[in-house]
């Protein structure tokens, strides 16, 4: 504004020559009686184009009927001038009526007609367009253009470009139109050479540092997106420091502004962080205000935070996150709950009382969805567990939200509680960003089970956009082929039951036969409760043992030839998990029974128990423990299929052994599969590029198939990676087969695209 004020004190300076010049006439051209300064009797604007003559105006002091002050036509001019929208301003008498007209002339600046950007790489135009104060139409005021400029400067030094430099460029096509053009230097990113804490003597200095994100630049960091200067990242870190202390009990801790030097050749900086750490608090009383829903010994069942324990800053959020649900799961929405810390520095404690609002119950008002182009309203709306007049409830609201991810129908799901105090009610809205559900692929892949094989499929996961799945598949391989046509029905003409039906026709080559088959299914599921599903399913299918090896065993040998399987299977299954493709908590348990028996030649009874569980080890890790339980007889007199038994080994059971080496063998060494199956895995995920959700994985596996008694366990262990592909989930894992047997593998890498365990 400096330059801006010099310029319009130039101007009124000026402007005061013609002012003083028509005084000087106005007075030579009166009676000598009326040599007093001449009065204003009209003032005038002139010159503008756009701009309303109302808000010049409103900045005109000098008022008519006033006699003619030069001083303030002078703060007029500079108060004009200072509204940015004009080049010139200059001020002008005229003898008028007896006195003079005051014009206030004005020369507007033009307008910007485009704006353009050169040299940007790092972030495309639409990115930079969101930071500029200046768009097509505005005037072009130096001020603003500064400002835009200055933006994006600052946008660049938050993403780790701190040396990135930005020039406006204002080219005048016309008087009335100029092209904005800020050309743009963005320099490398700068590197975190070094990171200094000082002051630090209760708490480590690698402890400080793990609850930072800014980390020091290492070979794998463009993978982490760590280890470069990030201006904005770097404060937020101070607030990390803080949150830190404050869950070690350290209230009074100061984390002074991190101090950022370059490193000689300007590619690196150092950071240093100086903290003074205090003394440490414990808690030494909890009480509660304002409540009378909950009794204080219902509220006390919930804490988290404890008498006599350091205090901590996380503690105090959960007890406040769990109090929120409380009220919020009997309908108490807008309920508030407030934290008094009071510390006593000569003892070194805190008393905390939470005080807590809890207004009324608030019921369901409207529900609303948006963002959703092709899936039609009710797929959404029938996954909402709470209906429109329901009294609230903010754990159904979660449930909601989750049901709705799962569908796997969308890339983002939002649910937006909105409260109307007035009438007590909350509005739900829902936005949805839909993903691609549909795809056709035609390719060549490899698997450690399949080997290789070609693939020509059609899937559609939200078919018609009423969350039907259809999938049409031809796949040949080197040892087996399959071609299928399938179609599920969350809910089968508009009822909450599904539906569901396929046909197949299969081939694969074992080491002594070849099986064939062919078959179709039908299948119905209905919801029981909120986590628990039932189900039937009918099989029909014919198999054929061909292509019997001259070594083959007598098992292989009795089953040569066709046989018709007719199967009913009722299963049932509770499903808490809180993401379908990466669960993060809740768990999976499956019980289903196989009768075949309906006609047909084959009769057997099947059981198969699963069970999941996961458990948030932090927010971004996980453990999963998975056990699961076979078993298989044959009735009638009749041995169970081959083809049924169970297969342990690969990477679907036990990873690091191949498929069937974890069960019994023939005469000739060849796997047959067991009449039961036991088997345990334990994974540990963990992220390890987080743009790109790759994720890490550490498993231990054990387990075995078997005909009579359990003799002997198979154990593996291993790592691997897990990424939520364009084409699905992918996963490569090493198994290390802790027992091998003669023949085997020490180790084996497993592939495969396909759901996660």
């Amino acid at each position: 504004m400096t330059v801006n004020f010099k310029m319009a004190c130039k101007a009124a300076m000026v402007a005061l020559v013609p002012i003083f010049l028509a005084t000087l006439l106005v007075s030579m051209a009166a009676p000598s009686w009326a040599e007093e300064t001449p009065t204003v009797n009209v003032i005038e604007v002139r010159g503008l184009a756009r701009i309303d003559e109302g808000s010049v105006r409103a900045k005109i002091s000098h008022k008519v009927g006033e006699p003619l002050d030069s001083e303030q036509v002078t703060k007029d001019i500079q108060d004009i001038y200072g509204m940015g929208y004009f080049e010139d301003v200059k001020a002008e008498v005229e003898p008028f009526e007896g006195g003079v007209r005051l014009i206030y002339e004005v020369k507007e600046k033009p307008v910007i007609t485009r704006v353009d950007f050169q040299g940007n790489k790092k972030f495309d135009d639409d990115k930079l367009r969101e930071n500029l104060a200046v768009t097509p139409g505005s005037i072009a005021d130096d001020t603003l253009i500064q400002q835009s400029a200055d933006s994006i400067k600052a946008l660049y030094a938050s993403k780790g470009y701190p040396l990135a430099e930005v020039v406006p460029v204002v080219r005048r096509l016309s008087t009335t139109q100029s092209l904005l053009t800020f050309q743009i230097v963005e320099g490398s990113k700068v590197k975190v050479r070094k990171i200094i804490i000082k002051g630090n003597k209760k708490l480590s200095k690698g402890k400080i540092k793990g609850a930072m994100k800014t980390g020091k630049w290492w070979l794998l960091s463009s993978l982490y997106h760590k280890g470069y200067y990030e201006k904005g990242q770097l404060n937020d870190d101070v607030l990390r420091i803080k949150d830190l202390y404050y869950d070690h009990g350290y209230i009074q801790v100061v984390v002074e502004d991190p101090v950022v030097e370059f490193t000689k050749n300007k590619k690196g900086i150092i950071i240093t962080i100086t903290v003074s750490e205090g003394e440490q608090f414990s808690v030494s009383s909890i009480g509660f205000s304002g409540n009378t829903v909950f009794t204080e010994d219902q509220l006390r069942d919930k804490l988290n935070l404890e008498v006599g324990k350091v205090f901590s800053k996380s503690d105090v959020q959960k007890d406040i996150a769990d109090y929120s649900d409380m009220y919020g799961e009997i309908g108490y929405a807008a309920v508030n709950v407030i934290p008094d810390v009071v510390p006593d520095e000569t003892a070194k404690t805190v008393g905390i009382v939470y005080r807590i609002s809890e207004d009324s119950v608030y019921t369901v008002g409207k529900v609303s969805i948006s963002g959703n182009i092709r899936t039609r309203d009710k797929v959404i709306r029938r996954e909402v567990r709470m209906n429109e007049g329901d009294r609230y409830n903010s754990k159904l609201l979660k449930r909601s939200y989750q049901r709705i991810n799962n569908t796997k129908f969308f890339e983002e799901v939002k649910l937006l509680p909105k409260l109307k105090h007035e009438a007590k009610k909350v509005d739900i809205d829902i936005n949805v960003k839909e993903r691609k559900t549909g795809s056709i692929s035609v390719g060549a892949g490899y698997s450690t089970l399949d080997r290789v094989v070609g693939t020509i499929e059609y899937k559609q996961g939200n078919f018609r956009g009423l969350g039907q799945n259809v999938s049409v598949k031809a796949e040949v391989g080197s040892i087996s082929n399959e071609y299928s046509l399938s179609f599920f029905d969350p809910w089968f003409l508009d009822y909450p039951i599904s539906f569901s039906t396929s046909v197949y026709n299969n081939s694969r080559d074992y080491i002594d036969y070849t099986r064939k088959s062919t078959g179709f299914s039908v299948g119905f599921g209905k919801e029981i409760s909120e986590y628990w599903r039932a189900a039937l399913l009918y099989k029909l299918e014919q198999a054929n043992i061909t292509n019997i090896g001259v070594t083959a065993s007598a098992v292989i040998l009795d089953q040569a030839g066709k046989a018709v399987t007719s199967s009913i299977t009722p299963s049932l299954v509770r499903d808490s998990k809180d993401n379908a493709l990466e669960p993060h908590t809740g768990s999976e348990n499956s019980l289903a029974v196989t009768y075949s028996g309906l006609g047909g030649d084959n009769y057997f009874l099947k059981l198969k128990m699963d069970s999941q569980w996961f458990f948030p080890v932090s927010e971004k890790t996980t453990l999963m423990i998975r056990g699961r339980y076979g078993h298989i007889t044959g009735l009638n007199g009749e041995q169970a299929p081959l083809y049924e038994r169970f297969y342990v080994g690969g990477i679907t059971t036990i990873r690091g052994l191949n498929f069937g080496e974890g069960g019994p063998r023939d005469e000739t060494g060849d796997v047959i599969g067991g009449l039961n199956e036991v088997i345990l895995n334990v994974d540990f995920v963990f992220p390890l590029i987080q743009s790109i959700n790759l994720k890490g994985v550490i498993f231990s596996d054990t387990g075995a198939a078997f005909d009579g008694s359990l003799d002997e366990l198979r154990y593996t262990a291993g790592f691997g990676f897990r990424w939520i592909s364009p084409v699905g989930p992918i996963r490569l894992e090493w198994g290390k087969n802790l027992n091998p047997k003669y023949t085997e593998a020490d180790s084996r890498w497993e592939f495969s695209l396909g759901t996660f365990f």
